[in-house]
């Protein structure tokens, strides 16, 4: 019977709460197949989805794939785990003028030969069958696995594909990411995630510096980032009358300071409104004028509850951009359309703010009414399908 193996990883790290978490990924694993015909099996250590449409095999690996908290997969063949059964199957694999390598996993310790045994009874086998064929353990043109599991059955494949890994969507709680319309706010999402934590996304927008096409990257990110994440509600903030407002009154150097601070409160705002736990953003440091480790210092500290997590921080903009092209939102990002951060930009930013230099700015503004009038006049849109 044609099957896909599952193998999961962080999880065996997790003690008593282990279940928990496993109930967690099973959930999402049945919720990323939903309209596929299949059948979910569970067996020590592995699961296993069968009863498929063969036709949807690719669709349904790649599907998988994208489920946070599973290692591996691979398409195998499940047979008795009986040597008759293995040896049969093992008949039907092509290594006809190949190099190859037997790897033998016996987690059924009642199975009656012990792994290396096995492994060499079964690559003398292959090379008696195949001609011109011949064992390489070090670089094999082919590899040949079989898993011997509790269930009494045995799984044989020639391949193990990479998944996610990290831990299961919604394991860790729930935070808001601050969706731009660039590059980083997108991956920053991504990696929260594969930490297990569910996210929404807030978006500033400053129409009409800033166009509708604008706003409708944004929602094409977000459709792009919920084939991983699940679905996401987006919260849309107009800041237009902040921008204003700050351009009109305080000096330009600290536009950008005094612009992300607010954004920071309207985001605590919002997590206090729909109960999340964290604020996410795409920051990493020293990119710009405003991811200065003094920038951060005085856009934070405005943030009185809610820890603010920085998933890029450490990383440059290489690596940031590779994994922007591996989940497909890279191409989106750069789309030449300006968001609000580039509104009354200036020439000069200031670099090393301090807070006590921040708050004289800010005096010249009615902070709490601004604040109040974005979350206040929010809207919200659901993307992608949803995930209960």
């Amino acid at each position: 019977m044609n099957v896909i193996l599952l193998r999961f990883g962080e999880l065996y790290l997790k003690g008593h709460n282990r279940n928990i978490f496993e109930n967690t990924l099973i959930k999402n694993i049945k919720i990323m197949l939903e309209g596929e015909r299949f059948k979910f099996e569970k067996t020590f250590g592995r699961y296993v989805v069968c009863n498929y449409d063969e036709k949807r095999e690719n669709i349904i690996i790649n599907k998988l794939k994208k489920v946070f908290g599973l290692y591996s997969l691979s398409p195998a063949k499940e047979v008795d785990a009986t040597m008759e059964s293995i040896m049969q199957e093992i008949n039907n694999i092509d290594c006809k003028n190949k190099s190859f390598k037997v790897f033998v996993k016996r987690a059924d310790k009642t199975f009656p030969i012990p792994s290396m045994d096995l492994s060499k009874k079964l690559g003398e086998f292959i090379l008696t069958k195949n001609e011109g064929s011949s064992v390489d353990l070090y670089s094999p043109q082919c590899e040949i696995h079989v898993d011997i599991r509790m269930n009494k059955k045995a799984y044989i494949f020639d391949k193990i594909i990479k998944c996610q890994r990290g831990l299961p969507l919604g394991s860790s709680g729930k935070g808001l990411l601050l969706l731009s319309g660039g590059i980083d706010s997108p991956v920053a999402g991504y990696l929260i995630a594969k930490r297990g934590m569910e996210i929404e996304a807030l978006h500033f927008h400053s129409y009409p510096y800033t166009s509708e096409l604008a706003r409708e990257k944004v929602v094409k990110l977000a459709n792009l980032l919920s084939e991983y994440v699940g679905q996401i509600k987006l919260h849309i903030v107009s800041f237009t009358k902040v921008q204003e407002e700050i351009h009109k009154n305080c000096k330009a150097e600290f536009m950008i300071t005094i612009m992300r601070r607010i954004m920071m409160r309207v985001a605590e705002r919002i997590c206090d409104k729909y109960n999340l736990g964290a604020i996410i953003t795409g920051e990493s440091l020293g990119q710009v004028a405003s991811q200065t480790m003094q920038s951060m210092t005085v856009t934070g500290s405005v943030v009185k509850e809610k820890p603010i997590f920085r998933p890029c921080i450490a990383m440059d903009k290489e690596d940031i951009m590779k994994i922007s092209n591996e989940i497909n939102t890279y191409q989106t990002s750069i789309l030449p359309y300006e968001d609000c951060c580039t509104v009354f930009l200036p020439k000069n930013p200031v670099i090393k703010p301090t807070i006590p230099q921040a708050m004289r700015e800010e005096e010249k503004l009615d902070i709490e009414k601004l604040v109040l009038e974005c979350v206040d006049n929010e809207e919200v849109m659901i993307i992608g399908k949803e995930t209960n």
